[in-house]
This record gives structure tokens, C-alpha cells and sequence, in this order.
């Protein structure tokens, strides 16, 4: 019944569309009809059907990776000890659409140093990952919009993340003694605003920032350096780890 109507619709398209060229002049009908001809032949050769797999594999990539999810590895030690370096980790993109991050989620994410440009070529790229040269950073999220932020020394030389004036316990992170040295209280404003000089706090965040650091505190580029972070900047969640095989585990969420 629906090959009957399927038939049926294409009959009267095809009835139109001759109808149509008859009312046409014979340059443009002629010049048509050589088009249709051309066309014809190029459905029927191997051409068309690698342009259409291409094309169809590409918008496919696209969609999965803009909507569902994508592959990538870890380049650095900034997340230690729960991510290493070679770690290969699938990325969720979809709850983006829905709610911003938790505090406590493994984020990748374009740092404010990245310019992203929205010519055709760089979208291409982000969208498909082919030849994409946009930096991306993955750390975890410590301070959420509205919170107050601050990094405090300890006598025996550890240190820790205050959040909302109430020690934050981490039990994920590297160590707590590996924390560089917080710059004095009367540190030149010229020398803090150096994105290479760490800076403890405290910061109150904005409406639509979040505080960005790596597991490994000693060794890691993060919002102490270079500030907090917009939510339009986020790629997407880290919720496993496929390789190694004796790296396989799944990325919970805190309580």
C-alpha cells in the first residue's frame, strides 16, 4: 500500500514537472533537460555514491559528536592521579543542553585563551575533530556560580580548597602537599595579574563562572592561574575511561 502511494506521488510530481517545462522557452527547457541528463549520469556512476557516503558519514560525525558524545586522550599529568597520561576517555556532550556542570564533574573544556573562531573552516574542525588545532583543557569543577573560593595554606605545609568559608575535603586529588606557594598578601597587582603566577583567593565567582582545577594540584595550569571559566565554554563531560584495559573504569559523579 505505501509502494502504491509512493507510485502514485511520484507520478504527479513527474506530471507537474513536465507540465511545468512546457510552459518553458526552448533555450531553458533545452538547457534543463541537459542538466537532468547530466544528472542522471552522475546518480548512476561511482562518483555520486563515494560524494554521498562521504557527505553522509561527515553530517553523522557531526551529530554525534555535537549532541551524544566523543573520544579523546589525555596529554598531561594536571589530573593525576585519576586521569594519566595516554588515557583514553569518553566524553558525554547532551546533558550540556540541560543544566550546567556539578561541582566535582571532569570537564573538557576551551580555556579563555582559546579563540574560537566562527569562520567555516575552524567550525568545520571543532565540529568534526578533523584537523582541529583549538586547545582543549580537561580539569574538575571546584567552584560553582555564586560561590566564594579561596585556597589556604596549612602550618605543616598542605593546603586546601575553602569553599564558602568551609574546608573542601578532597579525597581524589594528588596530594595536598604539592600546592605551590600562595604570593604574599601585599603582592604588586601588575605581578597577580600574570596568568603564571597562582593565585589563591578569595574569589567570588560571577553569575555564569566556574573554578576550574587538575587533581594533580602541583602540577596543574587551572582557574588559579588564569580565572574562572564561562559555561559556553564547556565541550563535555569525562564519564569513562575505555584504554587502556587496565585503565578501564567509569568516571562517577561525587555525592
Amino acid at each position: 500500500m505505501f509502494e502504491n502511494l509512493k507510485i502514485s506521488i511520484n507520478k504527479k510530481i513527474e506530471e507537474s514537472w513536465q507540465k511545468f517545462k512546457s510552459k518553458l522557452s526552448e533555450k531553458n527547457r533545452t538547457s534543463i533537460e541537459n542538466f537532468e541528463e547530466k544528472y542522471r549520469k552522475y546518480k548512476q556512476s561511482a562518483l555520486c555514491e563515494i560524494i554521498e557516503t562521504v557527505v553522509f558519514v561527515l553530517v553523522m560525525v557531526i551529530i554525534i559528536r555535537f549532541f551524544i558524545g566523543e573520544i579523546r586522550w589525555i596529554p598531561s599529568g594536571s589530573m593525576k592521579p585519576t586521569l594519566i597520561e595516554g588515557d583514553r576517555i569518553i566524553v558525554e556532550r547532551y546533558s550540556r543542553f540541560f543544566k550546567g556542570p556539578d561541582r566535582g564533574d571532569i570537564m573538557v573544556f576551551y580555556p579563555p585563551s582559546t579563540n574560537l573562531s566562527k569562520n567555516i573552516l575552524p567550525l568545520f574542525s571543532r565540529l568534526t575533530g578533523i584537523f582541529c588545532k583549538d586547545v582543549a583543557y580537561i580539569k574538575r569543577v571546584i567552584g560553582l556560580p555564586g560561590d566564594k573560593i579561596e585556597i589556604k595554606p596549612e602550618a605543616d605545609g598542605s593546603a586546601y580548597v575553602w569553599i564558602n568559608n568551609k574546608k573542601y575535603e578532597e579525597d581524589y586529588i594528588q596530594n595536598i602537599y604539592e600546592y605551590p606557594a600562595c604570593p604574599d598578601s601585599g603582592a604588586d597587582i601588575m605581578i597577580l595579574a600574570n596568568e603564571q603566577v597562582m593565585k589563591c583567593g578569595p574569589f567570588t565567582l560571577g553569575k555564569d563562572s566556574y573554578f576550574m582545577m587538575g587533581d594533580n594540584r602541583g602540577s596543574s595550569f587551572d582557574s588559579r592561574y588564569w580565572g574562572t571559566l564561562k559555561q559556553d565554554r564547556f565541550i563535555g563531560r569525562a564519564v569513562a575511561v575505555f584504554w587502556p584495559l587496565n585503565r578501564l573504569k567509569v568516571l562517577h559523579k561525587l555525592k
